[in-house]
């Protein structure tokens, strides 16, 4: 079932313009519409070249937000496909005045068309959609394509972030990472209960975590950009 439009939408959404990019190619077609670039001008966006961080489904915001509290020498790009759970990211953003974040509504397949080759320092792929059927793993955010697109956005030494309170959905992204090309460092099956420090807690996270659930984490890095050097 598909969630009710919000109240207001066009109208909340106007209101956060001023950290809010959204797209609107003529060309749906993932594989055609990346040929023909259109890259956001971030050093402009954000008036410095600070590091590039990018969280890939942000939900309401609640990570992109803290982190860039934490880290105001750093530059967040937060992407989420759904305007209704868009919109309370960017509120939460535009009522803490934060002036590096910036919110981009797309599909993860557009990222190449958006963001320059190789800009990006960190990936943030927190509590991902798990996708449990088995016709849908191409729309996990590990599925091999994903990976291909996250390497070409990384810096040589860019690194993935991601945490899932998904069992099965974590031992495949393992997989997909260590047979495509990535090392894996820091691998955790309990986050909450290891000595990690620095989590920031998402809605999501809470939640299982309240209710019991191991939290799992890991860092991936690109084995072949490391050999090349």
């Amino acid at each position: 079932m598909r969630d009710r439009k919000k109240k207001h939408l066009r109208e909340r959404l106007e209101k956060c313009a001023s950290l809010l990019y959204i797209p609107a190619p003529e060309d749906l077609n993932f594989a055609t519409s990346v040929q023909k670039p259109e890259y956001i001008d971030t050093a402009a966006y954000f008036g410095n070249s600070n590091p590039l961080h990018l969280e890939i489904g942000c939900g309401k915001g609640k990570f992109i937000c803290e982190a860039a509290k934490r880290h105001p020498d750093i530059n967040f790009i937060a992407v989420e496909k759904v305007a209704n759970v868009l919109v309370m990211a960017c509120e939460r953003a535009r009522r803490d005045e934060l002036r590096n974040v910036l919110f981009l509504k797309c599909d993860a397949h557009m990222l190449p068309k958006y963001l320059k080759d190789h800009s990006v320092a960190q990936i943030y792929l927190n509590f991902s959609c798990p996708y449990p059927k088995n016709r849908d793993t191409n729309k996990r955010l590990t599925y091999p394509a994903f990976l291909e697109i996250y390497r070409r956005l990384l810096l040589p030494d860019g690194e993935i972030h991601q945490k899932t309170d998904n069992m099965g959905f974590f031992e495949f992204s393992i997989e997909q990472f260590s047979q495509n090309g990535f090392g894996l460092k820091h691998v955790s099956l309990d986050l909450h209960g290891s000595d990690f420090e620095g989590n920031i807690i998402t809605e999501y996270e809470k939640r299982f975590s309240d209710l019991g659930q191991p939290i799992y984490r890991l860092e991936a890095y690109d084995l072949r950009t490391e050999q090349s050097v």
